[in-house]
Order: structure tokens, then sequence, then C-alpha cells
């Protein structure tokens, strides 16, 4: 029932579209949020010195350790004092790593978590805070909640949209967005180039109402690189808060590279969306 829940904080980016969201979301669930922000270390100056005496790489990599370390620190202290407003339970931590480092140690992180809060990666600026979604969602082993960097306000769950294909993963998160689910006013199955199955959208459908969820199916015809704007064109029709799809990946030279439809939702999201891995 996303009772524990773990927000990434940006220390590079805009914190405010995960904070009103994360805070919110615990405020109304009554759940513990703890907050993460990592700051990235730069080994960039330290290679110049290469040649240069122990002592002088030491100060370096000891200087560049505690700029990262204020980096995380600025980001945390605008959540703290957001959570302790709200009034809720939270816990923070600041660390630094360096980037190659961060998302692996975040992703294991957030698997002791119901639910991990990441803010959409933006791809016309370059930062380290962009890897972190696909590390969580890759190697968390729970449901991440990637909330588009344009988000304002709390999250809104009244209308959710399913985007099904019958897959493991879009079963997978399915199964994890059911407290969102359970609480929806309204519920959209969404099929996209549908073909018969076991596991139909008539049949989810079916398979909801046992749990008291009142679902329609809306299907759609499209051609395969334009699922994921069919998708948002949906959401956008029908006021949806929320979507929930599976996140899909497949693995190159053992590197995780994210699926055509995931990566283009993860660059063009207008609408918070729950994925599942």
């Amino acid at each position: 029932m996303f009772r524990n829940i773990l927000v990434h904080i940006p220390s590079e980016r805009p914190v405010r579209p995960v904070i009103e969201v994360a805070v919110a979301l615990a405020m109304a669930r009554r759940s513990r949020l703890d907050a993460v922000a990592i700051g990235y270390e730069s080994m960039g100056g330290v290679g110049m010195l290469v040649g240069s005496g122990g002592a002088a790489i030491a100060a370096a990599v000891g200087a560049e350790q505690a700029r990262a370390q204020e980096r995380a620190d600025a980001a945390i202290s605008v959540f703290e004092v957001e959570a302790k407003l709200a009034e809720i339970a939270y816990d923070v931590r600041s660390l630094t790593a360096i980037p190659a480092e961060a998302g692996e140690a975040i992703g294991v992180l957030a698997r002791l978590y119901d639910m991990t809060i990441v803010l959409q990666p933006d791809s016309s600026k370059s930062n380290y805070d962009n890897d972190i979604p696909q590390a969580i969602l890759f190697n968390s082993g729970g449901p991440m909640l990637m909330i588009p960097h344009i988000h304002k306000g709390p999250l809104d769950t009244h209308h959710v949209g399913i985007a099904w294909d019958g897959s493991r993963l879009a079963a997978r998160a399915l199964r994890d967005a059911m407290p969102f689910l359970m609480g929806a006013k309204a519920v959209t199955v969404i099929a996209v180039n549908e073909e018969a199955g076991e596991a139909s959208s008539d049949q989810l459908v079916g398979h909801l109402s046992r749990r008291g969820i009142a679902a329609r199916v809306q299907r759609l015809a499209t051609e395969r690189g334009d699922v994921q704007a069919a998708i948002l064109s949906i959401a956008a029709e029908g006021n949806m808060g929320l979507l929930v799809m599976g996140g899909y990946g497949h693995s190159r030279l053992q590197e995780r590279i994210l699926g055509g439809v995931t990566r283009r939702m993860f660059e063009s999201m207008t609408v918070p969306v729950l994925m599942s891995h």
C-alpha cells in the first residue's frame, strides 16, 4: 500500500515537481517518505594532476567530494523544509558518488521501498541526474513513479490509464499500481494494436471488476513508432492523471538499454507514469 516510499531529489535539476508529488502522496497515504540526493563527483580535474604528487591529487579529490556533498545537501534541504511543514514521517540521506556508480547505488537502496519517485529525464540538458530513473527502473525490483519535469502540484489519481499489451511487464506494473487503481474514480485500459490472446483487455476488465474496479477499454491501431504518442494522446483526451505501464529494456554489452516505447515515454511524457520492470 505504499507505506514506505523513497524519492530521489535531483542535485543538478529542479526539485519542486518530485517534492510536491512525494510529500502530498505521503500525507494522503500516511506513508513514511525517505529522500536521497546524490552529489556527483567529477574526476576530470583530478586527472589533470597526474604526475603532480599524491598530496595534490588527494587535495583535489577531497575538494571535489566536498563540492559534491554541498550540492547534495542543498537539494535535501529543500525537501526537508517541505517535509517538516507537512508533518510527515521522513528521513533524509545525502551522499556523493562518481557518476558511473551513482545509479547502481540508488538502485540497490530503492529495493527496500514499496515505490520510488523520480523526475523525468530532460534530454535537452546534459546532467547526471538524467541517468537515475533508468537505473532505478532496471535495478530496484519495484515500481517507479516518474514525474514530468513540467508537472506542478500533487499527483492526481482520479482517472488512471493502464497501457495494456498482455505482457509480463504490463501485468507487473498493473499489480504494483493496485493501490492507485483501487482508489481511482475512473480506470481506462488502453489497448494498442491488440491481438487475440489469453490476457486480452476485455479479460483484464473482468478481472479488475472482481476487485471492485470498474474499468473500460479504449482500443486503437497505430504504427509501431507512434505507440507512445497515441497513449499520451488518449491520456490527454481523457484527462488522466496517471499512466501505468511496463518498463521495457534489453541487454547490450552488459548494459541495459531502454525499449523503444519506454525510451520515447521517458523523453516526452506529459503525465506521471508508474513503471515496473
